[in-house]
């Protein structure tokens, strides 16, 4: 037998014998680990999963749409090392079922920018009213309004944003000394039915080769409706999702202008408590699900519908769009494996991670009904980038486009 395909049985046998979360906890390495890999796959439905630009979008509410889902994932590799020669070089090769090709290339980005929390479309000018909690009203002390007129240009209020739930995208330039991720320029990503489970190995010029299995693929699609009540709530239903961790659901919306462009700003969120952005938009662990599920800022994942709040809907008239995420499972892996002897050394080389979740995004406009079937989108276009700082700009249309891509 060849020493490499030795090394690569030896590895794939040591990392999937091993759920390194749950282990590091127990005992922390002695070293380690040189390198860490996180991938994130994510399941797309509803407007967010839509082909076609804005175009597509006005066609499927006036009677277009279908039911493709998508995918989506994406990978980042850290390590404490540099390249052995040349420029750094780190391919992903997984199983044929991935319909990816022989390997996608983990690319070392030239500036990599951080995902932040940014109000969708233009500078708001009025007002933000802000809601939470399922309910068909919403209870005293809500909203609670900020006036963006007494708020010195480019500062944003204190609370909007989670602080409770820190993003943590593993990974990054920051915190690595090399750094790399995909997609990247090479035209690839996932596909609708690109699958996951199998062999994967990661392989580069700065960081040890990592060989592990994985046993989940992507979530299913989530399958919503928003039925309007005679109090002016709506009640959100969905199909339960198997493997969800929790659920959450968000509502954006507003009030528009004479001139075309938005004035009151309404945000709504299914957290018990006032829980908006941080880390609720990216992959949650199971672990942190957990904990949002006991404090009530996650549903549980027996839950399958949650009333919006009729002074929700009142006081966005002309523009709604909401986003529901079911929270999923996690896979980890280590090498080497933690030693029996708890004197032994445990100098960890890698550490690896994949999280899921499954969105659906669904609008709600005057006139338009029920619009939280799935919908049309083509398999190479408008996919959100985890490098990218989104900042859709202009009236409606930017309004749309914020909303579409939730994490961005």
């Amino acid at each position: 037998m060849q020493k490499s395909t030795r090394i690569v049985i030896c590895t794939a046998l040591g990392a999937t014998a091993l759920a390194a979360l749950p282990s590091l906890a127990q005992r922390a390495p002695s070293s380690g680990p040189v390198a860490r890999y996180d991938m994130r796959a994510g399941t797309v439905s509803g407007f967010g999963a839509m082909g076609g630009g804005m175009g597509s979008a006005m066609g499927m509410m006036f009677g277009g749409g279908g039911s493709k889902v998508q995918h989506e994932l994406y990978l980042r590799l850290g390590s404490s090392r540099g390249p052995d020669k040349g420029g750094p070089k780190a391919d992903h090769f997984m199983p044929p079922s991935a319909k990816l090709g022989k390997s996608v290339a983990l690319v070392t980005p030239t500036l990599e920018k951080q995902p932040m929390d940014e109000f969708p479309g233009e500078r708001p000018r009025g007002r933000l009213l802000i809601f939470w909690g399922c309910g068909e009203h919403a209870p005293k002390g809500q909203p609670v309004v900020i006036d963006f007129a007494k708020i010195a240009a480019g500062q944003m209020p204190a609370g909007i944003w989670s602080s409770t739930v820190i993003r943590d995208w593993g990974p990054s330039p920051t915190n690595s000394k090399t750094f790399g991720r995909w997609p990247a320029d090479d035209g690839k990503y996932a596909k609708a039915d690109t699958s996951l489970p199998g062999l994967h190995r990661v392989a580069g010029n700065y960081s040890p080769e990592m060989t592990f299995s994985l046993a989940k693929d992507f979530m299913a699609p989530l399958r919503t409706s928003n039925a309007e009540q005679a109090s002016g709530a709506a009640l959100l239903s969905w199909g339960p999702v198997a493997d969800a961790t929790g659920y959450l659901a968000t509502l954006f919306g507003g009030k528009m202008s004479p001139d075309g462009k938005m004035g009151d700003m309404v945000m709504w969120t299914s957290s018990a408590g006032r829980q908006f952005g941080g880390g609720l938009g990216d992959w949650l662990s199971p672990g942190q699900v957990a904990t949002l599920v006991k404090d009530r800022t996650v549903m549980p994942p027996a839950t399958t519908s949650c009333m919006v709040p009729a002074e929700v809907r009142k006081a966005a008239p002309d523009f709604r769009m909401g986003t529901l995420t079911a929270f999923g499972p996690q896979e980890d892996f280590s090498f080497p494996p933690r030693p029996a002897d708890p004197k032994a050394a445990w100098n960890l080389e890698w550490t690896a991670r994949i999280r899921h979740r499954s969105t659906t995004t669904w609008m709600d406009m005057p006139g338009m009904g029920d619009m939280g079937g799935m919908s049309e989108r083509d398999d190479d276009e408008n996919r959100p980038q985890p490098q990218q700082n989104c900042k859709p700009k202009g009236g409606l249309g930017g309004l749309m486009r914020g909303v579409l891509k939730p994490g961005c």
